[in-house]
């Protein structure tokens, strides 16, 4: 699970941090409104299927933007990140307030630590089950991926890629023009086991340009040097 917590205090967000990434879960933190605001809006960006479900902990009283204005703001904009309200202001009008607001949960300080991870695991299989459909295909100029079938094709022909070149692949086309990291694409095609020493994912990137470049066609998977990789049709070939 990705948990994002808005959090002013230090004491509470270190606890929560130690606590919840102890659990196994990867954990950002942001220390006032307009931080939190705008890692809420990346993570519902680059949220992806294959990743777990991203659950927003939310304080009420943060300096910048408060909570209740964040969550109206994501809401807004049709950002449907789970939203757990954490705070001490514990009355039935903030309860109501914040659930009208678009909250998906309340919780008061102070909190039993395991109420709050059965709550936050509740919100994911929820926010799992809210995500909407990802495209049974996806298309980057003349390269497609049938998602159903499991197949790509480029001009019409059907490329022979093994199960990981397909993970890889989809995960580049998930998202055209997005820069990954060679972290980002080992934790999500070969998973958090895998040694982030190893270089698989340029052996694997080295295969996939084999496979789907074509005499003639324009490069698709695009290197930046000491970042990551990209999979974008070029912008002379566009049009």
């Amino acid at each position: 699970m990705n948990i994002l917590i808005v959090e002013d205090d230090d004491r509470i967000a270190d606890f929560l941090c130690r606590g919840l990434r102890a659990e196994g879960h990867r954990v950002q933190r942001a220390a006032d409104g307009p931080t939190g605001l705008a890692l809420a809006r990346d993570a519902a960006r680059e949220q992806h299927p294959q990743e777990g479900a991203t659950v927003l902990v939310l304080d009420l009283m943060l300096p910048g933007l408060s909570g209740l204005e964040i969550c109206q703001a994501l809401r807004s904009a049709q950002v449907g990140l789970p939203i757990l309200m954490l705070t001490a202001q514990g009355s039935l009008e903030d309860r109501v307030n914040g659930l009208r607001l678009g909250a998906d949960d309340y919780l008061c300080k102070p909190f039993d630590f395991e109420e709050l991870l059965a709550r936050l695991e509740a919100l994911a299989r929820r926010g799992r089950e809210w995500r909407p459909a990802a495209p049974a295909r996806l298309c980057v100029g003349d390269l497609e991926l049938d998602r159903d079938r499991m197949q790509a094709s480029r001009g019409g022909q059907v490329l022979p890629l093994t199960a990981r070149e397909l993970a890889l692949l989809e995960l580049l086309m998930s998202a055209p023009g997005r820069l990954f990291s060679r972290e980002r694409i080992l934790a999500n095609v070969w998973g958090t086991s895998e040694d982030p020493l190893t270089n698989v994912v340029d052996v694997y990137i080295r295969r996939l340009r084999a496979r789907i470049d074509r005499e003639g066609a324009p490069a698709l998977i695009h290197t930046v040097r000491g970042l990551g990789y990209r999979l974008e049709v070029p912008p002379a070939s566009q049009g």
